[in-house]
């Protein structure tokens, strides 16, 4: 028996709405917003949630000083296609290798998140 559930992945960030609004582009899936500091991405098999960080210093990808401590991998069937896509809504590239499977991206707080081929 599991100790626990995962209920939602959160993500700090100074600006939780356009975040949230990035992703849900990314994802679909409805945004809600029940406080100023907490947005939330409800969406097919997945909740994500941004939360007000004003201070937040962005992670260095790759560096082991200050390290991204997570990132998300998402599913995509054109590497091409969705990179163009994430692109256009913000995302910054930081490892865009056409020679692999995945590629690297930071989204517009700075998160890492990579783009999977299926």
């Amino acid at each position: 028996m599991p100790i626990a559930t995962l209920d939602v992945v959160v993500l700090d960030t100074p600006a939780p709405l356009a975040l949230a609004t990035f992703y849900q582009a990314i994802l679909g899936g409805t945004v809600e917003q029940p406080a100023d500091y907490w947005v939330e991405l409800h969406g097919p098999g997945v909740k994500l949630a941004f939360q007000e960080a004003p201070d937040m210093v962005p992670p260095t990808w790759p560096s082991p000083d200050n390290s991204q401590q997570f990132h998300l991998d998402l599913n995509v069937p054109d590497l091409e296609a969705a990179e163009s896509q994430v692109l256009a809504l913000g995302a910054r590239p930081l490892d865009t290798r056409p020679d692999r499977s995945f590629r690297v991206y930071a989204d517009p707080s700075g998160h890492p998140f990579c783009l999977c081929r299926q």
